[in-house]
């Protein structure tokens, strides 16, 4: 495991798929997943590859939303990870100081806002388990317009179930791609070829609720410059920023 010093409503049942390429979030609570990852750690291809895996074991996107965000703070160390992005570590430091936390570190899985460190464990099932037994407390849905000029035009929605947590509520965007791989020929992973899947190439957020508890935006998502928009997706949820909770997540893959 690295290390690295931290600077410091009754909702339909779901997700229903309707016509087009879009998707909404059902009545209960869909755990979001944020793994913090990079090519230049020799212990993250293990939790890459769990990540990976995690809708061959029934943790399908009604249930789990996973995300992989690559950080940049290993990039020093001889392989310049090519999916890794400042703000993805700085997202990680601030969850790590709402937890008051003095360390971030990768591997790390960050479960509904939380630090989860027995990830690879039948703790893991248990959490998700009681996520999902929730009642949702947003409501969120998705259309993806199509691919244009190297981005995913996409549009999200979200309500709250309770109006009056709008000033601490945001939503988040988020365009993934998932089979990227990699031949690192330097640092820790010298001479392996690493893959990835749900690996977030943009985000974008927070988006303050309006009057009524509800907010709508859309975007263009950017995609890799040789990205295939056929093994892209969507991801939006609503988290406390105040907390740093996740109210609800939604995923919805390109058409």
């Amino acid at each position: 495991m690295r290390f690295a010093l931290a600077l410091l409503l009754v909702l339909p049942a779901g997700p229903a798929l309707a016509a087009g390429c879009k998707a909404e979030s059902g009545e209960k609570t869909v755990a979001l997943v944020e793994l913090y990852t990079s090519e230049g750690c020799s212990s993250c291809p293990p939790a890459d590859r769990w990540l990976s895996g995690l809708a061959e074991r029934g943790f399908a996107p009604d249930r789990v939303v996973p995300l992989a965000l690559h950080v940049d703070y290993w990039d020093y160390i001889g392989w310049k990870d090519p999916y890794a992005k400042r703000e993805f570590s700085q997202r990680q430091r601030k969850l790590s100081q709402l937890q008051r936390m003095a360390l971030v570190y990768t591997p790390q899985v960050v479960l509904q806002g939380r630090d989860f460190r027995h990830w690879a464990s039948p703790s893991f099932d248990a959490a998700v388990a009681a996520i999902n037994a929730r009642p949702a407390r947003a409501r969120i849905a998705i259309e993806i317009h199509g691919a244009v000029g190297g981005a995913l035009d996409a549009q999200a929605s979200a309500e709250l179930a309770d109006a009056a947590r709008g000033g601490d509520a945001a939503l988040y965007l988020a365009v993934y791609e998932n089979r990227l791989s990699s031949r690192v020929t330097a640092g820790e992973n010298r001479g392996r070829t690493l893959t990835h899947d749900y690996v977030v190439l943009e985000w974008q957020g927070p988006f303050a609720f309006g009057p009524g508890g509800k907010v709508a935006e859309r975007r263009a998502l950017p995609l890799l410059p040789k990205g295939e928009p056929a093994r892209s997706g969507v991801v939006a949820f609503v988290q406390d920023r105040r907390t740093g909770e996740v109210l609800q997540a939604l995923l919805r893959s390109a058409c």
